[in-house]
């Protein structure tokens, strides 16, 4: 059975503030309905291991998330997550990060899932990533010691969507510029569309609208 290594936040609030902040669910919980359906394990976990904060629970109208969130194994999951120490990249088929604004106080600059996630990518791997969470490629670094970002065209989390969501003057750093500098190629769509990008082997979604069709191009790819 194909795997999906899937590394969550530890971190609970947005940058510095108190606000509560994690992993964003409907993100996260999107591309496990797509797993599941397909057939695809996937396994959760994080820096430090143990259980890790999620928002976004209590969305209206979002059957997705409601059913995944209370499924007993993804609880079990979310409850005890496996530190980066324990994992064995050579049991995964992919890698997935899903957003919300905690990874960019965490795993935005994780050497150790940074290693994990380059070693996986240089043995023909796939990375996808969605919102936020292609913040995480910053720190995969190749042999070649070239950064990953730098070989591919990638999208994430816009300045005006940041700006639209009232978060643009509480987050450790913008996104958008970041991955604008490192990246072969940023693009984007007009705010809250469904877009991705695929280039190689790495699967980027510019916000939660497009956390569907990252799951299902992730999916493509493990199937193909």
């Amino acid at each position: 059975m194909k795997k999906v290594l899937i590394p969550l936040t530890n971190h609970a609030t947005l940058g510095e503030t108190d606000q509560v902040n994690g992993t964003y669910a409907p993100e996260l919980t999107h591309v496990v309905d797509v797993l599941n359906a397909a057939g695809i394990a996937y396994q959760l976990a994080s820096i430090k291991g143990g259980a890790v904060p999620v928002y976004g629970t209590d969305i209206e109208d979002d059957n997705i998330n409601t059913k995944v969130l209370s499924q007993p194994a993804f609880q079990a999951q979310l409850a005890d997550t496996t530190p980066v120490s324990e994992i064995n990249i050579d049991e995964f088929d992919a890698v997935f990060y899903p957003g919300g604004f905690g990874l960019l106080s965490d795993l935005a600059e994780n050497r150790e899932f940074g290693a994990l996630a380059a070693k996986h990518y240089e043995k023909g791997g796939v990375i996808a990533a969605v919102c936020h969470g292609p913040a995480c490629l910053l720190p995969i670094e190749l042999s070649s010691g070239n950064k990953l970002l730098s070989t591919v065209a990638v999208t994430g989390f816009t300045r005006e969507e940041e700006i639209d969501y009232n978060t643009i003057n509480d987050i450790p750093f913008l996104l958008e510029e970041s991955l604008a500098r490192n990246a072969a190629q940023y693009r984007k769509v007009q705010p809250w569309g469904e877009f991705i990008v695929e280039d190689k082997r790495v699967i980027t979604g510019q916000n939660p609208a497009s956390a569907h069709a990252v799951g299902n191009a992730l999916v493509n790819h493990l199937k193909g």
